[in-house]
């Protein structure tokens, strides 16, 4: 991947939003004819919990693109903060599902007629898929900053009407972010697939066979989460081995990733039947086989990271890992011979199964870059073998 294609992904805007406003104004106000339907600007606080009611009714079969900018300020203490890739969401109707983009630009073919409300994501979770949140409404009310936000409705197709915008101008290379998109999609290896509720992102595609020979998985990361995911079911027995092949050329922090300010890793996960996940990361520092449960709230009870490798020796090299899961489960999370077990203070019924692989980046907090490569990614029971990657 280019520099340039990186830069286009993410671009790191410092724009108010009446500087955003005016100057793609002056820019819709060149644009040919036949080229848009109709545009309009809409401002959203941060602290507005889902859903804002935009007003705007759209029809089956429009095309339409969204373009925003601003931040939320999750922590002014911690200085964590978010971009609107992240944060800002979309629902058509009432009932509609929601989704989002991947940068600070999304186009979309509407599928069902309906109003647009857009919704903030942080500092809670989607709950349902049509955008119920895991959290009460006065949490969303102590968030900072807000977002400028441009919704054009097309007449041309929006690749099209894209470029005979950006002929004219560009706006803090949005357009020319959103074209790059349209252009050169960025998706996930074949069966895998982003958790719905964390949504979709450009940090993990198909990369060229690692030492195994198998297709291996390049994941790159900057101020972005994401989690990749392949269903599986495979029993839980005493002998039950996670392996996997893995080459990490650039840790996201380099601090102790077991407090919230520096919680940015990369991982390998095993989701079990009754809930529970075991991530495994390799940490700047944290000694190997250190374990605890996720700092993020919303994620504490279910969650818990064990730090598989450690330091800077051997970055930059392709390394083979094994976990016994039984083992691994009732050293860091609960004892499997109980009928049901107190985890995080909750009670949960003991796993019987793998249900899922993930695939985990984040590197929110810091927003540095990470670069890693999964390569051989297997699980076993006794004598079978189950090939995820």
């Amino acid at each position: 991947m280019s520099d340039t294609t990186r830069a286009l992904r993410k671009l790191d805007i410092d724009m108010t939003e009446a500087d955003f406003r005016a100057r793609f104004s002056a820019l819709l106000d060149k644009a040919p004819p036949h080229t848009l339907r109709t545009h309009a600007f809409f401002s959203v606080p941060a602290n507005q919990p889902p859903w804002f009611d935009t007003g705007v009714d759209l029809s089956a079969g429009e095309q339409v693109t969204v373009f925003a900018v601003g931040r939320l300020l999750l922590s002014r203490e911690l200085n964590l903060w978010v971009h609107p890739d992240l944060q800002l969401w979309y629902r058509i109707g009432e009932a509609g599902h929601i989704f989002r983009g991947t940068r600070h630009s999304h186009t979309f073919i509407v599928r069902e007629a309906g109003r647009l409300f857009l919704g903030n994501y942080l500092p809670g979770e989607w709950a349902t898929r049509t955008g119920a949140t895991s959290v009460g409404m006065d949490a969303y009310r102590q968030m900072e900053g807000g977002f400028g936000v441009l919704v054009v409705r097309w007449v041309a197709q929006p690749l099209e009407g894209l470029k005979r915008l950006v002929a004219l101008g560009d706006v803090a290379f949005l357009l020319a972010s959103e074209i790059d998109r349209l252009e050169h999609p960025v998706n996930p290896p074949p069966g895998w697939e982003y958790l719905w509720f964390l949504g979709p992102s450009e940090v993990y595609t198909a990369g060229p066979p690692a030492p195994s020979q198998r297709p291996s998985i390049v994941c790159y990361t900057q101020r972005d989460a994401a989690i990749l995911h392949k269903d599986v079911s495979v029993p839980l027995t005493r002998d039950t081995r996670l392996r996997w092949s893995w080459k990490v050329e650039t840790l996201p922090c380099q601090f102790p990733e077991n407090t919230l300010p520096n919680h940015d890793y990369l991982s390998i996960a095993v989701e079990f039947d009754n809930g529970q996940d075991l991530t495994f990361f390799w940490s700047s520092q944290l000694p190997v086989d250190t374990g605890f449960r996720c700092p993020i709230p919303t994620w504490t009870a279910r969650e818990t990271h064990v730090a598989a490798r450690s330091g800077k020796d051997g970055l930059g090299r392709w390394w083979h890992e094994e976990r016994l899961l039984y083992t691994d489960y009732e050293r860091f999370i609960g004892i499997i011979g109980k009928r049901d077990e107190v985890v995080d203070a909750r009670v949960v019924p003991p796993p019987t199964r793998v249900v899922r692989v993930w695939l985990i980046a984040t590197n929110v907090s810091r927003q540095q870059e990470g670069l890693c490569e999964y390569g051989a990614i297997e699980l076993q029971t006794g004598e079978t073998v189950v090939t995820v990657n």
